[in-house]
């Protein structure tokens, strides 16, 4: 049983957001998501450098440096696109006005405290950057992130050991093993990856998971079924 691959959990992100949604996508991992998502979707990324309607990463060699997500990443610009100051940006974040950001973590707890911007360690300058922001604005918080660490240590923890963000916050998580959605009686397994069972999961899980019903199935490359 393999791990989805980056991409293949970028695609699984992508086809989950809401039609015609206004979506931040946060440095890293999550910034993939723009290069999966279905033109017909309607959803409208924010980027919090101030764009509005970002597009897929480029072609090698069409790159455009002068236009970049907040990750300093050159992006392209959908038809309609906007760009604006970074008032303006975060004055769209702490507003309510977006329905999802999707955020990378090192830890998620089983309450939705969110742990996204230090590790504690020293020789690591942290990262804070709009997550707060984005934390406490967005209507719904989805994290993206490996299921456990380099070293197979789980991130969906009991409680969070590093630095919060925000208490309370993420509904949703997307690994590269399920979808668990944080729900009032814990962790709620939606989606499972194919050939790996709910035990296998807990394995790797610092917190109880359960399946209310059947999980769906994920595929390698990220669809579910």
């Amino acid at each position: 049983m393999t791990p989805l691959s980056r991409d293949a959990l970028a695609r699984m992100v992508a086809l989950h957001l809401p039609s015609e949604g206004f979506v931040n996508l946060g440095i890293g991992a999550p910034t993939h998501v723009a290069d999966f998502l279905p033109t017909e979707s309607g959803v409208i990324l924010h980027s919090e450098n101030g764009i509005l309607n970002v597009g897929p990463k480029p072609a090698v060699g069409q790159e455009d440096w002068d236009l970049i997500n907040a990750g300093k990443m050159p992006i392209s610009l959908r038809t309609g696109g906007s760009y604006f100051d970074s008032s303006l940006s975060f004055a769209m974040m702490r507003g309510g006005h977006l329905d999802v950001a999707v955020l990378g973590a090192f830890q998620v707890s089983k309450d939705g405290d969110l742990a996204n911007w230090s590790t504690g360690d020293n020789g690591s300058p942290p990262g804070i950057g709009g997550a707060i922001d984005l934390a406490v604005g967005a209507k719904s918080i989805w994290v993206m992130m490996d299921h456990t660490t380099k070293e197979g240590q789980p991130r969906i923890v009991e409680r969070c050991v590093y630095p919060l963000t925000a208490r309370n916050v993420v509904t949703r998580i997307f690994t590269n093993l399920a979808i668990i959605d944080i729900v009032e009686n814990g962790l709620a397994v939606r989606a499972l990856l194919e050939g790996l069972s709910i035990e296998a999961l807990q394995e790797v899980t610092d917190s109880p998971i359960h399946a209310p019903g059947a999980p769906q199935i994920i595929k390698q490359d990220g669809s579910v079924v």
